[in-house]
This record gives C-alpha cells, sequence and structure tokens, in this order.
C-alpha cells in the first residue's frame, strides 16, 4: 500500500510539474524570476558574509594562511555574484539611478588610486592618513574624477588581497606583510581599509536581497511581479544586454583588441575566465527559470524558455543550444586570461575567446527573436 501511494504522489508530482510548464504565464513566469532573483542575491550575500568572515580573521592576524584563506573566500563569493549580472541593464534595483552597482562591480581600476603601485610608493587614499576611511567616505569617493577611480566593491578588495599583478604567469603576489605594523608603512590604514569596503560590499548586497524578499508590499520585486509583459520585456532586455553588449563586447571584444590586462574584469586575482563563465551561466539560469543555490538545493519553475516554447518550440530548442553552447565556449577559455588574449590571432587562447564572443552574439540575436515570438518587441539592449 505505501509503494502504491508513493508510486501515486510521483506520477502526480510529474503531471503538475508537466502541467506548470505548460501552463507558463507572464505572471508565473515574472514571479518565478524574482524568486530566481532574490536566491541568487541571498547567496551571494552568504557567499560575501563568508569571505568578510576570513577577512576579519587575516585583519586580525595577518598571515599567509590568513590572507589565501580571504582569496579563496573572494574567489569563492565571485561565483555567486557573477551569475547576477543577468539581472542588471533594465533600471532595476541593481542599476537604477541610485542603485549600488558602481560601487559593487565598477572595473577597470586604477589601482594607485586606492594604495601604493610599483614606482608610486606613497600613492593612494591608504596612504594620506588625513583622509578618513569610512564607509560614506569610501562611497564617495568611489569613481570621483574618473570612472577608474574605484574605491569600492569587488576589486578593491580584489586588489587588497592580491595586489598588482605583475607576473605574466599567476596573479598579483601582495605580501601579507603589508598589513602588519612595522613591516610596511600604513599598514593599520591598509587592514581598516580592506575591513571598511568589505562591509559596504555586505551592505549593498543586503540592500539587494531586502529589494527582492518576497512577501512585502511596496519592495521592488511586488512591483515586479504585477508588471505583466513589461516585466517580462526587462527580463529579455537584461539578458541580450549582458549576451552582447557587456559580456561578449566590454569584459572580452575590449581586452582582445588591447591585449592588456589592465583590460581584463577580475585582473589582480587572474579570475576573468571564471568572470566569463558565472555571467554566461546566469543568462542560462534565467531563460531556463533554474538557478543551483550554494548548498546544492536547486531552484526550478516557468520560464521565458517555457514560454518561447509554447509558441515556437524549435526556436526555444535553438535559443536553448546557443545559450548552452555560449556556456561550454566560456568554459574553454584557458587562464590566465591575460595570457590567452595574447599573441597572434591564431593562438588557441584567442582562438577560444573569438569562438564565444561570437557564440553570445548569436545568441543575443536569439534572444530578440524570442522576445518577437511572445509578443515583446523593440527591445532597447546595451550595445558594445
Amino acid at each position: 500500500m505505501h509503494i502504491k501511494t508513493t508510486l501515486a504522489a510521483a506520477v502526480l508530482s510529474i503531471v503538475l510539474s508537466a502541467q506548470a510548464q505548460t501552463a507558463a504565464t507572464p505572471p508565473s513566469v515574472a514571479a518565478h524570476y524574482a524568486t530566481l532573483v532574490h536566491a541568487n542575491y541571498e547567496d551571494a550575500l552568504t557567499t560575501a558574509r563568508t569571505m568578510q568572515g576570513a577577512i576579519k580573521a587575516f585583519t586580525a592576524a595577518p598571515s599567509a594562511d590568513t590572507q589565501a584563506a580571504a582569496r579563496k573566500a573572494w574567489l569563492m563569493a565571485r561565483e555567486f555574484y557573477g551569475q547576477t549580472e543577468a539581472f542588471r541593464f533594465y533600471g532595476g534595483p541593481i542599476d537604477n539611478d541610485s542603485g549600488p552597482e558602481g560601487r559593487i562591480n565598477a572595473w577597470p581600476m586604477d589601482e594607485s588610486y586606492v594604495d601604493a603601485v610599483d614606482g608610486k610608493k606613497t600613492a593612494g587614499l591608504v596612504n594620506n592618513r588625513k583622509q578618513a576611511i569610512t564607509k560614506k567616505a569610501l562611497s564617495g569617493l568611489n569613481e570621483r574624477g574618473g570612472e577608474e577611480n574605484i574605491a569600492t566593491g569587488w576589486h578593491a578588495i580584489e586588489f587588497m588581497l592580491w595586489g598588482q599583478d605583475t607576473s605574466d604567469t599567476g596573479p598579483g603576489n601582495r605580501s601579507f606583510e603589508d598589513f602588519v605594523d612595522g613591516k610596511a608603512p600604513n599598514a593599520d590604514r591598509r587592514r581598516q581599509y580592506l575591513t571598511v569596503v568589505t562591509e559596504l560590499l555586505v551592505d549593498d548586497l543586503s540592500s539587494l536581497v531586502k529589494a527582492w524578499a518576497p512577501g512585502q508590499k511596496a519592495n521592488y520585486r511586488a512591483k515586479f511581479e504585477k508588471g505583466g509583459n513589461e516585466s517580462l520585456r526587462k527580463m529579455f532586455v537584461s539578458l541580450g544586454s549582458l549576451s552582447r553588449g557587456e559580456l561578449a563586447g566590454e569584459r572580452l571584444e575590449v581586452a582582445l583588441a588591447s591585449q592588456d590586462q589592465e583590460d581584463e574584469h577580475s585582473c589582480f586575482s587572474d579570475n576573468t575566465h571564471r568572470d566569463a563563465v558565472t555571467n554566461a551561466r546566469g543568462i542560462e539560469n534565467v531563460w531556463l527559470g533554474r538557478f543551483t543555490r550554494v548548498d546544492g538545493s536547486l531552484v526550478q519553475g516557468p520560464s521565458l524558455r517555457d514560454l518561447v516554447a509554447a509558441k515556437n518550440a524549435a526556436l526555444a530548442d535553438k535559443t536553448t543550444q546557443q545559450i548552452r553552447d555560449s556556456v561550454k565556449a566560456a568554459e574553454a577559455i584557458p587562464a590566465p586570461f591575460d595570457r590567452a588574449i595574447a599573441g597572434p590571432k591564431d593562438a588557441p587562447g584567442r582562438v577560444s575567446i573569438e569562438k564565444t564572443i561570437a557564440s553570445l552574439t548569436a545568441q543575443s540575436n536569439d534572444i530578440v527573436a524570442a522576445a518577437t515570438a511572445v509578443g515583446i518587441t523593440k527591445l532597447t539592449l546595451v550595445q558594445p
């Protein structure tokens, strides 16, 4: 009897799942997207807090081991933040007029704006003892006087942990002694700076989690879930813009053309190859309505793909495959990225990046076609 009951429940689950797929509607897709966004930002925040704990341990007792643990935690947190890039480009909480995106993930960075670099031993905010190091002060100084004057966010933390990347074969190799009193000038301010920019990052990620939190009457999520086709349009705009303008364009084509490691996204840690993968995976997450959480659980529900499949199954399948191909292409970019962009046009690294750019460009066209199939036209995408 128990076996029959279990079997019946399993069959019912399959039927309900199939019905849910068939019954995907603009409201259900928008609602599930909000659930997925919240889950991803929540995991980005959780892993950032883990990083914050590792950085606290490092600044309390600087050593090679505590520095390595802080670096490892930064890399782990980036895996989840990178996937959230698929929630940008439509004036949502991350990048509206008052959004924190510029404080969180701005790049490329003029390192000398923050700290000493080769040839400039007294440069930067860290070495100006008259400059207050507070969340308010650093937030105000971020991008002041120029887009590369970046004082906060992932890449400021990255620079503090790794230092300048002057190696052809590996990442930056800042000594932990830069944070030890008596070993380096202004070590106390370096510890303070790293602590404060990490606190600010956690604050900004917390604000995004709140903006997408369920069960609220007046936050962004509540409005988004009621947005109908306008919410769908925002989803398509985000995917198309990240595919072509941002990832293929700003993050890959620019560096490929300049062959300059200063133009790579995570240049201090040599993590740019993973940035490309997580960004591409974020697009796939939204398209499929699927996200694998930090605890291994799966968030899944009605998706853009389901809506498009109901109108044009062949186009839905084509787009799904193209997006999968882009993830695979990004995964094939060799590390370190600053070596992959070097050399002649037929160098293996450059060929792999070109292949990724071509796949992302093709998928942006498929995304526009998919939007048209469900009645969403006149998409304004970010262009390279």
